[in-house]
């Protein structure tokens, strides 16, 4: 059966649609409001309706597959090239119809609300810790003005500033102290909300079979194992690890001509936050697993960060091996730290 193709822009309050009528070839441009789009589409025959992977897309496409409709979710850079002069809601309709059509036009897969939940609570997390470091860093800063000097890293700092701030009650005016001693019962508000996150974070992870599976993968914990069930999707929708791989950012960027094509560095492409969780993931292998032979002999032949980038990669495929086969991590068949 060949579906009719929609180009689907989405905006809060505006969408514009664009499709070519397969019997006529008559080019079809809708503008629609938000409250119409379900009713429009309600009313259609099956569908293949492509929208850019932007906010709000994973809902709309929820919405879409309920009616029957097959719903593919492009990535913005790949519909870009497509937009080919002013950028417009109808360009961009357009352009993610044509861009849908391409041979093997790379798709995000449709995330689920609970997937989307994870993610949000990971957001935020990140969000406070960001803040956290904020706050504790113009502690430091604004002690060290008036010759105190505190340890670095949160564990510490949390041991040393009460007796600190105790000690400072007969040397600095009181209006200081008790503006340092109330943004330090901030950073204590935030590392209260950061371990209720976690704690969320921790029933997914016991709830969901698929974290408890890649958590048992060294290098893996509770942030990494949710962050990656929830970002891949559905596991089976990317074609194999190195692929995943690449798609996280560990393929080398590529520049050619003339028949000659050079390899370059890492492309860092893909998601930020899950790259960085499993940087860190490796350099905890890297150092407590460096006399294993493979580690080391990779150490010996290339630089740190290096060695732990490769690390990094290898870690991305052994996940997507648990999640896309729906088998336990084996030690034994792995050479993660083996």
């Amino acid at each position: 059966m060949k579906y009719t193709v929609f180009g689907m822009n989405i905006a809060k309050q505006i969408i514009q649609l664009h499709t070519v009528n397969p019997e006529t070839g008559e080019v079809e441009r809708h503008k629609l409001k938000r409250s119409q789009v379900l009713e429009f589409f309600v009313r259609r025959e099956p569908a293949l309706i492509a929208i850019e992977a932007c906010g709000g897309a994973h809902w709309w496409a929820r919405k879409l597959v309920e009616q029957g409709h097959e719903v593919r979710l492009l990535h913005p850079k790949s519909v870009r090239p497509f937009v080919l002069r002013n950028k417009t809601d109808a360009a961009d309709a357009r352009a993610i119809w044509t861009a849908v059509q391409q041979p093997e036009a790379p798709e995000v897969a449709i995330k689920t609300e609970v997937q989307q939940s994870v993610l949000a609570l990971h957001r935020m997390h990140a969000q406070l810790m960001k803040f956290r470091i904020m706050q504790t860093n113009a502690l430091r800063g604004l002690l060290y003005e008036l010759g105190i000097v505190l340890p670095e890293g949160h564990t510490a700092l949390l041991k040393v500033l009460p007796d600190t701030l105790a000690a400072l009650d007969t040397q600095l005016p009181a209006m200081l102290l008790d503006s340092l001693r109330e943004q330090w019962a901030r950073v204590q508000q935030m590392q209260v909300e950061i371990d209720r996150i976690e704690r969320r974070l921790a029933s997914v992870l016991r709830d969901t079979p698929q974290c408890q599976q890649i958590a048992e993968i060294p290098g893996v914990g509770l942030l990494t194992a949710t962050a990656a069930a929830a970002t891949m999707g559905e596991a089976s929708s990317i074609k194999s690890g190195r692929e995943f791989a690449a798609w996280a950012g560990w393929g080398p960027r590529q520049r050619g001509t003339g028949g000659q094509v050079r390899q370059l560095g890492l492309s860092k492409r893909g998601d930020v936050y899950l790259r960085t969780l499993l940087m860190h993931g490796a350099r905890s292998i890297v150092i407590c697993h460096r006399n294993v032979p493979w580690i080391a002999a990779l150490l010996a032949r290339r630089p740190y960060n290096v060695a732990v980038a490769a690390v990094a990669n290898k870690l991305a495929r052994t996940i997507w091996a648990v999640l896309a086969k729906g088998k336990p991590y084996d030690p034994a068949a792995s050479s993660a730290v083996a």
